[in-house]
């Protein structure tokens, strides 16, 4: 369904990126996997994906900075002459209270959440442009958790960047959307005690929680030629939570 596509997935060595880089190389991309400090884990990724038949290439670069960025994505164009599908899934947490919240800690997950999206979308929309063909799937969400300022108010920009450029890129055959997932089994949800997990459960339609990979399935059909039409959506993945 991808073959010959090249794929870059931002924060892809764990959680929902690492099942998103999986099931686009399963579908036939080369995915670049992205990491900042997990090198291991994306290595591991790496070697699964190629255990699997598929292809692909592990490279570090921290979203938030800019420059790093430019020489990511060049890179990549440098080497295989095309970039056709990038995942923002890259994102932080650094929960704390509305009043208690630190500068610092507000503006490191908005470093990485929103402006690292920017950041690559900045320097892979020429790419797709020249090519008059791209897909970009930006990683939204759902909540609007207490102690979440930080984190809602970066994915909640993420919307609105997803929509902004889908308008400014539409007329060259390039789609962006976003994939906004619920409560979904990782490392971040399983730190959570077992009367908020319970709490969160008895909100969702369906019943559970979802696995990375339902996030992966939307993703790869946003990827695809099938969702050729559509553009500044926001699909959300949560078991029917926010109806």
């Amino acid at each position: 369904m991808l073959e010959g596509k090249i794929a870059v997935v931002t924060g892809a060595s764990r959680g929902i990126g690492r099942a998103v880089a999986l099931k686009l190389a399963e579908d036939g991309a080369l995915v670049i996997v992205n990491y900042n400090g997990s090198k291991e884990k994306a290595l591991e990724v790496k070697e699964e994906i190629g255990k699997k038949g598929g292809k692909a290439e592990a490279y570090r670069c921290d979203v938030s900075d800019f420059s790093a960025c430019e020489a990511f994505i060049a890179e990549i164009i440098k080497e295989h002459g095309r970039l056709d599908i990038l995942v923002n899934n890259a994102g932080i947490t650094r929960d704390g209270l509305l009043m208690k919240m630190s500068e610092e800690d507000f503006d490191k997950v908005l470093a990485t959440n929103l402006k690292g999206a920017f950041n690559t979308l900045r320097f892979a929309s020429r790419q797709m442009l020249k090519q008059r063909n791209g897909r970009v799937i930006n990683m939204a969400s759902v909540v609007g958790v207490a102690g979440q300022a930080n984190y809602a108010a970066s994915k909640a920009g993420i919307i609105g960047l997803t929509k902004s450029a889908a308008r400014e890129m539409a007329s060259r055959g390039i789609t962006v959307n976003a994939v906004a997932p619920g409560f979904i089994e990782t490392d971040m949800t399983e730190v959570l005690s077992d009367k908020v997990k319970e709490t969160s459960v008895s909100q969702i339609p369906l019943g559970r929680f979802g696995k990375a990979e339902d996030v992966a399935a939307a993703v790869s059909f946003l990827a695809s030629e099938e969702a050729g039409y559509i553009t500044g959506q926001v699909l959300h993945v949560d078991g029917g939570m926010a109806m």
